[in-house]
């Protein structure tokens, strides 16, 4: 007699791994996003506004408590923060010519963390995750795979991806297949 077997079906954004991985692949908590844009003259008030100084350098970063600020471009920074965030109000409180939309909505997070985070990240984005091309606090926008995403090492051996929602099951999936090919 046929012995029938049934495959058990995850769902793609399911947190957690098997247990088996060294790297551990999670949805990262839900915060307050806001797409800034603003000219260099506006910088100080903004900074003030947001009270971390906004960073000015390529990869850079800057943090304060749960508010961080990651530089996108010479003129652009995406600004996470907790859920109950103030972002929005505290901008209102700059008095200078600045874009800031509220992208909560549209971004998720996702967390690689554990030795080999880097190698499971570069399994479909092409930047050198180096330490020394890559410190603590870089982020960039760049790829994964087909997508685009900002990629922000937060240790070591941990990064946060953000993307879009309408790509986040492609992203999670990406990520969850290249932590089983870096274990393997």
């Amino acid at each position: 007699m046929v012995e029938v077997s049934r495959a058990t079906r995850l769902h793609p954004l399911q947190a957690g791994h098997s247990g088996i991985l060294s790297v551990s692949v999670t949805l990262a908590e839900n915060a307050t996003r806001i797409s800034l844009r603003a000219r260099e003259d506006a910088i100080p008030a903004l900074s003030k506004a947001l009270d971390l100084t906004l960073p000015t350098k390529p990869k850079s970063t800057a943090s304060n408590g749960a508010r961080s600020a990651l530089w996108i471009g010479p003129d652009e920074w995406l600004i996470i923060d907790g859920i109950e965030s103030s972002v929005a109000e505290d901008l209102r409180k700059a008095k200078v010519l600045h874009s800031a939309v509220d992208i909560s909505h549209r971004n998720v997070g996702i967390n690689v963390s554990g030795k080999g985070a880097d190698a499971v990240v570069n399994g479909g984005c092409p930047q050198d995750l180096s330490l020394s091309a890559f410190p603590i606090g870089a982020a960039s926008r760049t790829v994964l795979g087909k997508i685009e995403i900002v990629l922000w090492r937060l240790a070591e051996n941990e990064f946060r991806v953000e993307c879009w929602r309408s790509f986040s099951n492609y992203a999670y999936a990406f990520l969850q297949e290249s932590a089983r090919d870096v274990a393997a």
